[in-house]
């Protein structure tokens, strides 16, 4: 350096670099936050976990996950894609079903608890006795049809599925159902026909406000359940060949029921609080059983005797049962498109 010579240096505001890097970081950590966010909404980490576990029992050596892994996370991965874009490009192939029928099972597939993806199951004609544990991670399902099994009972978990509309477990072995079950607040339809041991609901399913479909018929209930008389919105009550010798005189509760089914019950006497059901088009008695009808309910409508035959075999009566049923279903929906009046079917019953 010359002597004497003056050194320009460049001065600059230094709080105009630190604004910039206060900047740079704070959108670092926004980025960070975003990513951590997408990890923790998605099922791939617990996806994993469960093919780790799944995988390490069976590895005796290290080196054998290392190996196994990559393979099985590239196909969920791909799995998962191909679900969102199918949901993306055409919304009536997103129904992702899951079916299972054949009495050679006994129990559900391991790999079925992969797909917590899926919106409906349908089981049937299983020798399945009871529902898996990973029911619960299956928050998406909306329909869980599971009849003709040799299903116990219903575990607690069941009531963690929120989006469930459509419960049927029809002809199992259920002496009970859990109270959880009313914790299915979407729920629209319920199906408990011929489990046989059934006698009660709980009183927990009372909230279960959007029920409109509620089907109890072949079981042992002695009197219609509290709390199908606080499901203000049910359209179709079923208690259809059960124990059933009296109706309660507070029937009226139920303000929008279209349908009630009692026949193969010894109900002698219909309640003057059904004739304030407005709704009301349809009530479905045993003829050799009933002695007293309210006037203001046989008054306007047609009255229709059915004979109602037992038949040699209990399989022909059962198919026999189903098809009057789905008559007398589609019956009311066409009242219900003409506007007719309310219309009560009497069942006699012959011994032949």
């Amino acid at each position: 350096m010359v002597l004497g010579r003056s050194l320009e240096v460049p001065v600059s505001d230094l709080s105009l670099l630190k604004d910039i890097w206060e900047v740079r970081v704070k959108k670092h950590r926004q980025r960070q936050k975003k990513e951590q966010d997408r990890l923790e909404q998605s099922a791939l980490p617990n996806i994993l976990l469960i093919v780790l576990l799944y995988i390490s029992p069976c590895c005796c050596l290290l080196v054998d996950v290392v190996v196994v892994v990559p393979v099985v996370v590239v196909y969920v991965v791909v799995y998962l894609s191909e679900a969102e874009h199918l949901e993306q490009e055409d919304p009536e192939q997103s129904r992702l079903v899951f079916q299972l029928d054949g009495d050679q099972w006994t129990d559900f597939p391991r790999e079925l608890q992969w797909r917590t993806y899926l919106r409906e199951w349908h089981v049937s004609g299983t020798r399945i006795s009871r529902l898996p544990a990973f029911l619960s991670l299956f928050t998406q399902l909306t329909v869980l049809e599971i009849p003709k099994n040799t299903i116990t009972e219903l575990p607690p978990e069941i009531g963690k599925l929120a989006a469930l509309r459509e419960l049927n477990v029809s002809f199992n072995r259920l002496s009970k159902v859990p109270p959880e079950l009313g914790d299915c607040e979407n729920l629209k339809r319920l199906e408990l026909t011929g489990n046989h041991n059934l006698s009660d609901l709980p009183f927990e399913l009372s909230g279960l406000k959007q029920l409109v479909h509620l089907d109890v018929a072949e079981n042992r209930f002695v009197s219609i359940p509290i709390c199908a008389l606080r499901m203000s919105g049910l359209q179709l009550l079923d208690l259809s060949d059960n124990l059933l010798t009296d109706l309660p005189q507070d029937m009226d509760r139920l303000e929008q029921l279209v349908t009630l089914f009692l026949q193969k019950n010894d109900v002698s006497y219909l309640p003057h609080c059904l004739a304030e059901i407005t709704t009301l088009k349809m009530i479905v008695v045993n003829g050799d059983a009933l002695t007293c009808c309210p006037t203001r309910l046989c008054r306007n409508p047609d009255i229709k005797y059915t004979q109602h035959i037992k038949e040699e075999e209990e399989e022909e009566e059962e198919v026999k049962d189903s098809r009057e049923k789905e008559f007398i279903e589609a019956y009311v929906s066409s009242l219900k498109d003409r506007g007719e009046n309310m219309c009560i079917i009497i069942y006699i019953k012959l011994n032949l």
